[in-house]
């Protein structure tokens, strides 16, 4: 049981007074939440176990800000517990280049997840807690606890009125996951006003009904023992996740406490006088520590949590002579290194294979691969059958009790839940011990997790989104399933692999890129019909981007396309050689790869003076970049069976070829530059 005297007030006034300076010299900022959730963050603190001179060890505990506009609070703790964050980056909070952003971002150290979307930081720590569940259940053995870590996270109203964080929080009490701690700050406040204007919901019997454990704290502006004692009870709760709602008065302190002008807005400077000389402090003076402040956390937060940190690499030394086989798989996951030779496990295939859908190429691929990667974990949005995600081996990941599965499982049943799914793959890819998260649902309906795939390309985590039904190739679902604008917006997302491969190599080339990546996600969109494995494709050619397929000697036109179509112009082009016109073919299936390819190869697939037309069944928007005219889809797609489809919209062989043709007439006589071409 933790004890609090007069220097646990100190240190929660010096929290207050840093956070509130630090908005007060950028003049941007929120210091309401910061003043009312200080003694929440000073005790948790002093429940967490971290390490500041190691904040990558794999048995920390993590902490989520999901109201990320509150991140003035936690660049405070992290300054004060001995993170590299020193009291001049405290002084830059929010200005240009600083280490001190507007909202936190994953590449800093201390901080596990981007936030600031509300929604989306809880919904990570579902997928954090479920990483460690995964991992205690894989490598913990008899005298040997490798991890045992609880995830934390403060949110707020806003957090908890976003739709993603009800998926996210649903699936965790289904998942019965008791090392999630989220503390609600109830200050009954968002940017319109009091919550009285929109939510007046009972919180508590929302997630007693998701299956969490809820508790309630009354006064969080001073009762530090009630405070700690919930976080002790919900540490307790090994077969439910916890809510603690805690009543805060946001602003605390200030003139205008329990007002929301206190959320947006730095304070006025009488008023942060008076809120100094109210803690104690020199109201004529910023950014004060005192020295008893920094010598506490570093006695009671850095120095047990670096002792514990040194036992934790004693323990694991002790593990690898003991279980030397999972010893070492661990060991090289954290390293954040793939199994030498795993790739050599993704299909190969050549013309005579016949034609596959490539969502079942994937399938394929996943069947080949899993057993050599241990840190693959991925599910489907109740699409399974259709996303075709799931090997046959595969365990479902599951609380024990169900009977359905256990925490070592590797498949994750997400239910109806996309944006939920993407942002808990987030979480999971945050985690580290290289997990690499995948997650299945139609290409469309990737749409609906557009925030959380937003965030994993801004912070780098290379999830992999297996989307299949790519096109008007899915037929009878008709146009509310077909994507049409899905790619182009995706594409135009910086960042983001968006892989549509034409046959089985690319497939396994969309995987390798996928795996293989560090910091880039990967949407791999994937057709519901069969396509033709083609000659001229390979594996190492995909993995540039973008490719001659097919070559001719002086070619008339250049037909650029992806997925399905790249044998839809290996048709057409055959009935253009019939009239003696020739066509290069080139197969595009990943533009982010192909841009960062040398210009002379990318001008050697798309070159100069030939006319290039692009072919794809989907918006035709961004394609501009690539080819001169473009042959796509910019209305909605029909319901009837694909063929027919297809034949409506003219995409077949004949539809090409006649468009080739009045492109190859539209620019005969012209000097025609390659469109990679630009000025800058």
């Amino acid at each position: 049981m933790v004890e609090f005297t007069d220097i646990d007030k100190l240190a929660i006034s010096t929290i207050r007074l840093l956070a509130v300076d630090a908005v007060s010299k950028a003049n941007s900022g929120h210091p309401g939440a910061p003043l009312g959730m200080a003694p929440a963050a000073h005790v948790l603190l002093r429940h967490m176990r971290m390490n500041p001179k190691n904040p990558d060890w794999i048995n920390r505990d993590r902490f989520v800000l999901s109201n990320g506009h509150a991140c003035a609070l936690l660049y405070t703790m992290l300054h004060l517990t001995g993170y590299d964050y020193s009291i001049e980056d405290l002084k830059q909070f929010r200005h240009l280049n600083s280490k001190t952003p507007g909202h936190p971002e994953f590449e800093l150290p201390g901080v596990e997840v981007t936030t600031g979307p509300l929604g989306q930081g809880i919904s990570n720590a579902v997928g954090l807690a479920i990483a460690q569940a995964n991992l205690a259940a894989t490598y913990n053995k008899p005298g040997y606890t490798i991890s045992d870590s609880y995830t934390y996270s403060f949110l707020g109203d806003g957090c908890l009125q976003e739709g993603v964080s009800s998926e996210a929080c649903s699936l965790a009490g289904h998942l019965k996951l008791g090392n999630l701690i989220a503390i609600y700050d109830d200050n009954k406040i968002t940017i319109d006003g009091d919550t009285d204007v929109s939510f007046t919901e009972d919180v508590l019997k929302r997630y007693e009904a998701y299956g969490w454990e809820v508790l309630t704290v009354e006064n969080g502006n001073e009762d530090l023992d009630s405070i700690s004692k919930a976080i002790e009870k919900a540490q307790q709760s090994k077969d439910k996740p916890t809510l603690i709602k805690m009543s805060t008065v946001i602003g605390f302190g200030s003139l205008h406490a329990g007002s929301h002008s206190v959320h947006g807005a730095p304070l006025k400077a009488d008023d942060v006088k008076q809120l100094k000389k109210k803690f104690g402090f020199d109201p004529e003076q910023s950014f004060v520590v005192p020295q008893e402040v920094y010598d506490f956390y570093q006695q009671n937060v850095a120095e047990p949590g670096a002792k514990l940190n040194a036992q934790w690499d004693k323990l694991f030394e002790e593990y690898q002579q003991k279980h030397q086989k999972l010893g070492q798989e661990l060991a090289r996951r954290l390293s954040g290194k793939l199994p030498e030779n795993w790739c050599s496990k993704l299909p190969i295939y050549a013309p005579k294979d016949g034609a596959i859908a490539t969502r079942k190429l994937s399938e394929i691929t996943l069947e080949n691969i899993y057993a050599e990667l241990p840190e693959l974990i991925g599910g489907s949005a109740d699409l399974t059958p259709s996303n075709l995600t799931r090997w046959k081996e595969a365990v479902d990941f599951q609380p024990p009790s169900s009977g359905l599965g256990d925490y070592s499982g590797r498949y994750i049943r997400y239910g109806i839940r996309e944006h939920g799914m993407g942002a808990i793959m987030n979480g999971i890819s945050a985690f580290g011990a290289n997990y690499k998260p995948f997650g299945g649902t139609f290409l469309n309906f990737v749409s609906y997790a557009a925030g959380a795939v937003r965030l994993a390309a801004l912070s780098g985590h290379p999830v992999i989104w297996v989307a299949t039904h790519d096109s008007i190739g899915l037929g009878e679902d008709g146009p509310t399933h077909q994507p049409i604008e899905t790619l182009a917006h995706f594409r135009a997302i910086p960042n983001l692999g968006v892989w549509r491969p034409a046959d089985g190599n690319e497939v396994s080339a969309a995987y390798k890129s996928a795996l293989e990546s560090k910091h880039t996600p990967h949407i791999i969109a994937l057709s519901r019909q069969n396509l033709p494995q083609l000659e001229g494709s390979s594996v190492e050619k995909a993995l540039k981007g973008g490719y001659v397929l097919q070559d001719v000697a002086n070619p008339d036109i250049v037909l650029v396309a992806t997925g399905s179509e790249v044998s839809l112009c290996v048709e057409a082009a055959k009935i253009l050689k019939d009239k003696n016109v020739n066509a290069r073919i080139v197969s595009l299936p990943d533009t982010l790869t192909f841009d960062n390819q040398s210009e002379e190869y990318k001008l050697s697939v798309l070159p100069d003076r030939i006319p290039i037309m692009s072919v794809e069944v989907l918006s035709t928007a961004g394609w501009s970049k690539y080819a001169h005219q473009s042959f796509g889809l910019n209305r909605f797609g029909a319901s009837g069976k694909a063929a027919d489809v297809f034949k409506m919209l003219d995409f077949v062989p004949e539809g090409v070829a006649s468009r080739a043709e009045k492109t190859i007439a539209f620019y005969k006589g012209r000097e025609v530059d390659s469109p990679l071409r630009t000025a800058f």
